[in-house]
C-alpha cells in the first residue's frame, strides 16, 4: 500500500507564509505527478500546484507569483511554499502524488489525508 502523509497546515495571519510538505511511502517503484491541491467550506476541490518528476511545475492562477511546489524525487516527497497568504487561501489542502508500484504498471492516484490552512485577516 501507498501512504502520503501531510504536515505544516496552521492558523497564520494575513500576509504571513506556511510551508507544506508531503512524504509518500510504502510500495512505490515511480512517482510521475506530486500536486497539491485545496478545498474550502462549501467548493470544490481544486488544483492549486502541481509538479511532474522532471520538475515542470503548474500553478492555479489565483497563487501564481505567491507559491512554489518542489519536490524531492529520492525522498519522494513534495513541498509547498505559501507566501502572502490571504483569507481567501484558507482550506483544507491536500497531497496527490501518481504512483507506479511496479515496473511497466500503470499510475494510481493517491491522496493524503489533508491539512488544515486557516489565514486570519
Amino acid at each position: 500500500q501507498v501512504q502520503l502523509v501531510e504536515s505544516g497546515g496552521g492558523l497564520v495571519q494575513a500576509g504571513g507564509s506556511l510551508r507544506l510538505s508531503c512524504a509518500a511511502s510504502g510500495r512505490i517503484f515511480r512517482i510521475n505527478a506530486m500536486g497539491w491541491y485545496r478545498q474550502a467550506p462549501g467548493k470544490q476541490r481544486e488544483l492549486v500546484a502541481d509538479i511532474t518528476s522532471g520538475g515542470s511545475t503548474d500553478y492555479a492562477d489565483s497563487v501564481k507569483g505567491r507559491f512554489t511546489i518542489s519536490r524531492d524525487n529520492a525522498k519522494n516527497t513534495v513541498d509547498l511554499q505559501m507566501n502572502s497568504l490571504n483569507p481567501e487561501d484558507t482550506a483544507v489542502y491536500y497531497c496527490n502524488a501518481h504512483v507506479i508500484k511496479y515496473f511497466l504498471g500503470s499510475p494510481y492516484v493517491y491522496w493524503g489525508q489533508g491539512t488544515q490552512v486557516t489565514v486570519s485577516s
